[in-house]
């Protein structure tokens, strides 16, 4: 069973910068893909980035250039380095693994708020 932590929301003001981080424990192994959704108040969850163990990323449009992800398989983590927020960008953030193609774990969400 993995368990998932997520740090580094906030709030910050547009244009600003945030990196969220994402740990994983439970698991070691044949983590196949990481990624960050996110969702806003009334909406449904979204696919943010993906980072694959071979080290293809994949983006959302919205964030395409100003979100970064990245991987430390060392360390067993993930991260979302966040630039140029927009308002839009507010939103629980959520971190999500995929454990040997069959299985998926969920971090609890981590809070980002974007706001002047």
């Amino acid at each position: 069973q993995a368990h998932l932590a997520e740090f580094g929301g906030g709030l910050v003001q547009p244009g600003g910068s945030l990196r969220l981080s994402c740990e994983v424990s439970g698991i070691t192994d044949n983590i196949n893909v990481m990624s960050w959704y996110r969702q806003c108040p009334g909406k449904e969850r979204e696919l943010v980035a993906s980072v694959f163990a071979v080290g293809v990323t994949k983006y959302a449009d919205s964030v395409t250039g100003r979100f970064v992800i990245s991987r430390d398989i060392a360390y067993n983590s993930a991260y979302l380095q966040m630039n140029s927020l927009k308002v839009e960008d507010t939103a629980v953030y959520y971190c999500n693994v995929v454990h040997r193609w069959d299985t998926q774990y969920w971090g609890q969400g981590t809070q980002v708020t974007v706001s002047s």
